[in-house]
């Protein structure tokens, strides 16, 4: 009997400690922010990826939502297994010092974090107190609209802001002071996108509610383009 191949791609996230001073997180499927729209952004963003590419991904058993996300923190033995993180809240979140240097490592050794679902001034800070001990040498910039990340798949040259759900049904895209959507990133000595920050957007609500009539489908497709462009750079660099 033919045996499934074994994914070669798996989509791992980034559970780390919720920042006191930004206070207790939302969070969902766990606890702590960094569980936000899990397991069904994963279960969405990986099913896309199996059907609009030749990527091989895990395909959750029996249809359980739960078998696509996979937990990681910085300090875990087995990060290095994995050359995709997904960090949803980082507003929130809080690294320490040792977790910081984990993570540094990571990505100088070629590993590639996307960030997601943070929006405003206030929760830029937060993300940046953490960031800095990360990379303390280096700048977090915009991504060049030609950049290969943007072009890899898709040419994504329409770039609109993302929402979440609660958001948009308020009647607007934007959350907080955040009404500007941006395309950041953190580069290594080489060119190399280390980091892919997307800042005062919510693709995880895109793909999480993927299947919800409220939320407008050429949203979520929009979603599913950056993620999967994310996932090939990532994979392919």
């Amino acid at each position: 009997m033919l045996q499934p191949s074994k994914p070669e791609f798996r989509l791992a996230r980034l559970a780390y400690n919720d920042s006191a001073a930004m206070g207790f997180g939302r969070g969902g499927f766990g606890g702590g922010s960094w569980t936000t729209d899990a397991p069904e952004a994963e279960f969405h963003l990986t099913q896309g990826i199996r059907r609009l590419t030749r990527i091989n991904t895990i395909d959750p058993q029996n249809g359980n939502m739960r078998d696509v996300v996979l937990p990681v923190q910085p300090l875990d033995d087995d990060l290095f297994d994995y050359p995709f993180l997904y960090a949803v809240e980082v507003g929130r979140w809080y690294l320490s010092d040792e977790e910081a240097a984990r993570l540094r490592d990571y990505l100088l050794r070629g590993g590639f974090l996307m960030v997601d679902d943070f929006h405003g001034s206030l929760q830029w800070e937060g993300f940046m107190e953490s960031m800095r001990r990360v990379f303390p040498d280096r700048e977090v910039v915009e991504i060049p609209d030609n950049h290969e990340v943007f072009h890899v798949v898709w040419d994504l040259d329409h770039r609109v802001q993302i929402p979440g759900i609660y958001a948009l049904m308020s009647g607007r895209t934007y959350e907080q002071d955040g009404v500007e959507p941006h395309w950041r990133g953190v580069f290594d000595d080489h060119g190399r996108l280390m980091v892919a920050i997307n800042f005062n957007m919510d693709l995880g609500d895109a793909w999480e509610h993927a299947d919800t009539p409220e939320y407008p489908q050429p949203f979520t497709a929009l979603a599913y383009r950056f993620g999967i462009s994310y996932a090939i750079y990532a994979m392919s660099h």
